[in-house]
């Protein structure tokens, strides 16, 4: 067995999807940004999340410039970071989460991380049971830092595919990734939305031409219905915004995680329905 072969068995991302793929449907991934509405509260949401049935977790790294991030999420990374929310507060939620069992992905831009220090957030995030990293602004061409650095710490490395990535730029991307493949199923800010993009099919069609990971569908899902048809093509359905928006609706952090858990719950039964 290669060393790539025995990352990829002994990956808890790699088994998350595995497992779902057993039960004959897609993964269920959730998105929640550190220290909103506070650090302990974004833990205690997210682990509601796990304790709904979402298989793979997302922590994001609040920063100041969220390019990608629509309304939703960067009110809640904005009043994160008012709140005095750190690094290492990232890092404590991910050992949080992680002691659930589920895998957990850190996402972030990379400014944070290169500022850090590539090796040692990758030692850090290891060490706090993390999982890998979701980078949407690291292009792989400059990731070779942060690749190594995944290898050393045994760490998956997640990059986007886009509805615009010509077939040559979706077999580099693949080739680079562990874990999964993460197919944004639109062009533009993230955001809950009333229809999941129709480029998301085709683009994950065009995935599997290049790599036999698992590839999941992010940007837009936000209720059972929704996830269910993304569970139809895919084999990962990635939940953000609606979760987010969520916590900026309720009153307060218990309202909030008691939110985020009965959406988690029709997420959920969603893509289980798919398969049924």
């Amino acid at each position: 067995m290669t060393e790539t072969s025995a990352r990829q068995a002994t990956s808890k991302v790699a088994a998350a999807f595995a497992k779902a793929a057993a039960e004959r449907r897609a993964a269920l991934v959730g998105y929640l940004p550190a220290g909103f509405p506070s650090v302990d509260a974004a833990a205690d949401a997210a682990t509601a999340m796990v304790n709904a049935g979402v298989d793979v977790v997302e922590i994001g790294l609040p920063y100041s410039d969220p390019l990608m991030d629509g309304p939703v999420i960067q009110e809640a990374v904005h009043r994160a970071l008012e709140g005095g929310v750190h690094v290492t507060d990232v890092l404590r939620t991910v050992e949080v989460v992680a002691a659930t069992g589920s895998p957990v992905l850190v996402m972030t831009y990379w400014n944070p991380i290169d500022h850090y220090g590539v090796d040692s957030f990758a030692r850090d995030l290891a060490r706090a049971g993390g999982s890998g990293m979701i980078t949407p602004d690291l292009p792989p061409e400059e990731a070779a830092g942060w690749l190594e650095a995944a290898r050393i710490h045994d760490l998956d490395p997640v990059f986007l595919v886009a509805p615009s990535s010509s077939h040559d730029r979706i077999a580099l991307i693949s080739s680079v990734c562990r874990g999964f493949v993460y197919a944004a199923s639109v062009m533009g800010i993230t955001g809950a939305r009333a229809s999941v993009g129709q480029a998301a099919a085709g683009l994950v069609a065009r995935v599997r031409q290049h790599t036999t990971l698992p590839v999941a569908v992010g940007l837009g899902v936000s209720t059972g219905v929704q996830a269910a048809q993304v569970a139809g093509f895919a084999d990962g359905v990635i939940v953000g915004s609606a979760f987010v928006k969520r916590l900026l609706d309720a009153a307060d952090p218990v309202a909030g995680r008691e939110a985020v858990s009965e959406l988690a719950a029709e997420l959920a039964a969603g893509v289980r329905g798919a398969s049924a």
